[in-house]
């Protein structure tokens, strides 16, 4: 009986000594927050007023856990993520009893059926298309779908080796980014497309101009498939590339030419460019440098802006032309940017790739210049919208994201994200394992590519891009559909 009262005792004394300790740090806040003089509900509310902050933290993680419905989050909703999820397992993406998808909001694509389809042993296949004709070395692109840029630096080491051995494995490329081409890169043995960015990480001289020995060089490694000149990305046109310093380690200082801890800021535009020629010049020479397909990354801004890049282009002549345009919508991209210029500036990917694609048809630069669709694009209709709408390939970032695992945790341009996608803490890092995440890159890059085929077979055409505009029908604001090619017309009227 004696130890059960020592126990009973024990505990009392520790009860409260913790309640006065909890009284004296309430005080000591209390009084912090009295004393201070830059929060005003803190002032006003002492300790009581801390909870404000606590929850507005903890908010983003409740709302995408209990209280968000499917398709209601942003950038994606939990549908679409968990599409890629179990398109990345492997697993089945078949649902039951009805759509949960709103048909009503305006734009929302619906793709025409053809009422005597294909019979299932004519289904439709994509096929190889060849980008750089006039190029010493084309490149004959095995797949339509394929992973957009992302640098080495803003993703860490496994995840650049996860998405190499994974693109490799899918037979689709992989754009470096514009923080230059790493070892791990290579390490799978994928395609690569080398993006030169204005700051030109990898191929610079001293000085942050282009270095022709260093281009040639990396043009010599086989991997290096194409060239692409990023004018502009969806997340922040008109402002230049942004690796906070934090995750600058020693290895990507020496890949980039920085500090150890340094910002890696990137000029706003190429200093040598300043002119829609002079863009020419560049796609030009690089192409003479490297002998492969050169193409350029941007965001459309106005139709007037691209009209008088097709007139040059069409001036200087077709050999001139990019063999490839990369269309990025302005809504924003996994890299770190100021809010206004990831909500405010460029056109959606939506209105822009129809734009451009009218223009490269009113031109007749159909066959000479691809166009590449990128930006949210991420589940099977949005690529299928986008080669209905003219484009030849698309590209995504964040998709291949979720692939490896991200969560939305929204922490992409600090140094804490929990996968370990983009942080070089190795802390982060461990639970991104190589071996695992691979596969599912993979898996989602296949069933991205069988899906749209799955699509394409229900509206009978037997290629994915043979899909047309009048294949798909857009939802208007009085909540009827209209067909895609009386919204966006085509010069051919096709």
């Amino acid at each position: 009986m004696e130890t059960a009262f020592d126990i009973v005792e024990v505990l009392g004394l520790v009860f409260v000594l913790l309640f006065a300790g909890l009284v004296a740090l309430a005080l000591v806040l209390f009084v912090i927050d009295r004393s201070q003089t830059e929060d005003a509900i803190r002032r006003n509310y002492p300790v009581i007023g801390r909870f404000r902050h606590i929850f507005s933290e903890l908010g983003e993680f409740f709302r995408q856990y209990f209280f968000a419905m499917d398709r209601e989050e942003l950038p994606f909703n939990r549908a679409q993520r968990e599409w890629v999820g179990r398109a990345g397992e492997g697993k089945s993406n078949t649902i039951a009893f009805g759509s949960t998808r709103n048909l009503s909001v305006p734009g929302t694509p619906i793709f025409v059926n053809d009422p005597f389809p294909p019979l299932d042993d004519q289904y439709a296949k994509s096929e190889p298309l060849l980008i750089g004709p006039t190029a010493r070395t084309p490149y004959l692109a095995p797949s339509f779908f394929n992973i957009s840029g992302m640098s080495y630096g803003a993703l860490s080491k496994p995840a650049i080796q996860a998405l190499s051995h994974g693109a490799a494995q899918a037979g689709v490329w992989l754009n470096t980014g514009e923080g230059g081409v790493s070892p791990f890169h290579y390490e799978g043995g994928c395609d690569l497309v080398f993006q030169i960015g204005t700051a030109k990480f990898g191929v610079r001289d001293e000085h942050g101009g282009l270095d022709d020995a260093k281009l040639a060089e990396v043009a010599s490694h086989e991997a290096i498939r194409m060239f692409e000149i990023k004018m502009a990305q969806g997340a922040k046109p008109g402002k230049g590339g942004i690796l906070p310093g934090e995750k600058v380690t020693e290895e990507i200082a020496a890949i980039r030419g920085l500090k150890v801890g340094q910002d890696g800021i990137s000029p706003n535009r190429h200093r040598e460019i300043d002119s829609f020629d002079h863009l020419i010049d560049m796609i030009t020479h690089v192409r003479e440098i490297t002998g492969k397909p050169v193409g350029i990354k941007t965001v459309v801004g106005a139709e007037s802006t691209m009209r008088e890049f097709f007139e040059t282009i069409t001036r200087r002549g077709p050999d001139c032309a990019p063999d490839f345009i990369t269309i990025d919508g302005g809504e924003g991209g996994t890299g770190a940017a100021p809010m206004p210029l990831m909500d405010l500036v460029g056109m959606p990917v939506r209105e822009a790739l129809p734009l451009v694609a009218n223009l490269r048809e009113e031109f007749g630069l159909q066959d000479r210049v691809r166009l590449i669709a990128s930006g949210k694009l991420v589940n099977p209709g949005d690529v299928a919208w986008a080669l209905a709408a003219g484009a030849d390939f698309i590209t995504s970032a964040r998709g291949f994201m979720f692939a490896l695992g991200c969560i939305q945790a929204l922490k992409c341009n600090k140094n804490t994200c929990p996968t370990g996608i983009t942080t070089h803490d190795p802390r982060f890092q461990k639970g991104l394992v190589v071996d695992r995440k691979a596969p599912r890159v993979a898996n989602y890059a296949k069933s991205i590519v069988k899906e749209v085929e799955v699509l394409s077979h229900s509206v009978g055409v037997s290629e994915p891009r043979k899909l047309r505009r009048r294949h798909v029908r857009l939802v208007q604001e009085n909540g009827r559909s209209v067909p895609m090619n009386e919204v966006f017309p085509r010069p051919d009227a096709v």
